[in-house]
């Protein structure tokens, strides 16, 4: 059944939020997980859709996997009997594909159904399997499915053309057991990337230089058992930063690392709001109307292109003409039709945005066309006077775990109900009052 969430805006957010595990560095660490016949736990798990698909495509293969808590996995693979992932779900979302590398680097072939994900513009594989390619393997593409294998598979030298970070990951994946040393020139440098590598190290890897922009990794024989907490989630953490900027509110966002948030503070605090640092958590407040600013969304550490959305919503409360271009995915301005319907002036040509600040929006039935536009979209749902549905929300649900709960928690007037369900409606509007 399809839910969607109603929201009466108007209220200032304040108190304390606890920002859940990183979605994307989970993604690699879960693939990364079946490279050992140990069993690894993984902690600081977010509960959300797009790790319970991977992990139910994990289980398809015949590792075993076990859900200690909501944010507590334990995986095996040593009994995986299978190297083909033909998972429906998995078509779904994109990074599906690190289990290609895991698994080739591990048995030396693997077959994965092409990836879909969200809607935001072509994510070409073409930089992974360049580096599969030069790892020793043979890759072919045929009626949706990609197919690797290698007799052997040799360190080599990797020159990425663009910087993406699922290659970086890919690549790493399928070069920790390789014979010898691989250096990837041009690796992204995000958190996640990071944090992938240092769970491959707990697990007996040899891999320097994650977070520069080369890595180098020497093969070893086999990887063994492991415990790992995955890092906080710095797109959930700037998401509650913006909402708190947003609704002229007062919010202590807990359990971050604050240098993953820089990018998101430096555009807080030039615009106007506050944003106090300290050692795990980000306070953000804003009592008044903020100012205008350009953007541009690069690679970590620029502003990342997951906070984009967000920041134009902000910035279209903003006062003045705000410039948001968007380098990295070509579709990402999907939501900027339902934010006009809210009241935002914006016109898009090309990858830019030019924003004319508004002084307020007003509640309209709109639609999630993606998983971060969908995200700022509750927040302009948050400051638009009178109620705000918000449909496809699957796709909110897909990044963000609880997120209805923990608005509720700061304040917010928000619920998750059945679409077309008149009498839930109805229900909410005589609760709120």
């Amino acid at each position: 059944m399809e839910n969607q969430y109603i929201i009466k805006g108007g209220t200032p957010l304040h108190g304390e939020v606890t920002i859940g595990g990183a979605k994307n560095a989970a993604l690699g660490i879960l693939a990364a997980a079946l490279m050992t016949n140990d069993t690894v736990v993984i902690d600081n798990l977010p509960d959300v859709r797009d790790i319970n698909v991977l992990l139910d495509a994990i289980q398809g293969i015949g590792a075993t996997v076990k859900r200690r808590e909501p944010h507590v996995v334990e995986i095996n693979g040593s009994t995986i009997k299978d190297n083909t992932i033909d998972y429906d779900s998995v078509r779904k979302m994109r990074a599906s594909y690190y289990l290609l590398g895991a698994l080739l680097g591990k048995y030396h072939k693997a077959q994965v159904v092409l990836p879909g994900g969200c809607d935001i513009g072509s994510r070409p594989i073409d930089q992974h399997l360049k580096g599969f390619r030069a790892l020793g393997a043979t890759v072919n593409i045929e009626y949706g499915m990609i197919h690797t294998q290698a007799e052997k598979l040799v360190g080599n030298h990797i020159f990425l053309d663009v910087v993406s970070v699922g290659a970086t990951i890919n690549i790493m994946l399928a070069a920790c057991m390789a014979e010898g040393r691989t250096v990837i020139e041009n690796a992204a440098k995000e958190p996640h990337i990071v944090d992938v590598a240092n769970f491959l190290n707990s697990m007996g890897a040899d891999i320097k230089g994650a977070g520069t922009d080369k890595i180098r990794i020497s093969g070893v024989e086999k990887l063994h058992g492991s415990e790992y907490s995955i890092i906080p989630d710095q797109i959930e953490a700037g998401t509650f930063m913006i909402a708190a900027a947003a609704t002229k509110g007062d919010v202590l966002i807990k359990n971050v690392i604050p240098k993953h948030l820089e990018a998101i503070s430096v555009k807080l605090i030039e615009i106007g709001a506050t944003v106090e640092e300290f050692d795990d958590a980000v306070r953000v407040s804003a009592g008044h109307r903020l100012g205008h600013s350009q953007i541009k969304t690069l690679p970590y550490p620029g502003f990342p292109t997951d906070m984009q959305p967000q920041i134009a919503t902000l910035l279209a409360l903003s006062e003045g003409t705000s410039i948001v271009t968007e380098s990295i995915f070509e579709n990402r301005f999907k939501y900027v039709d339902e934010l006009s319907r809210m009241g935002a002036s914006i016109k898009v040509e090309g990858n830019v945005a030019i924003i004319e600040g508004v002084h307020g929006f007003t509640g309209a039935t709109i639609s999630a066309p993606d998983l971060r536009a969908g995200a700022a979209l509750v927040v302009a749902g948050l400051v638009a006077e009178g109620y705000t549905t918000i449909d496809s929300i699957k796709y909110i649900e897909r990044g963000y775990e609880c997120f209805e709960k923990k608005l509720c928690a700061l304040g917010a007037s928000i619920e998750k109900i059945p679409v077309d369900d008149e009498r839930a409606v109805q229900k909410f509007k005589l609760k709120i009052g």
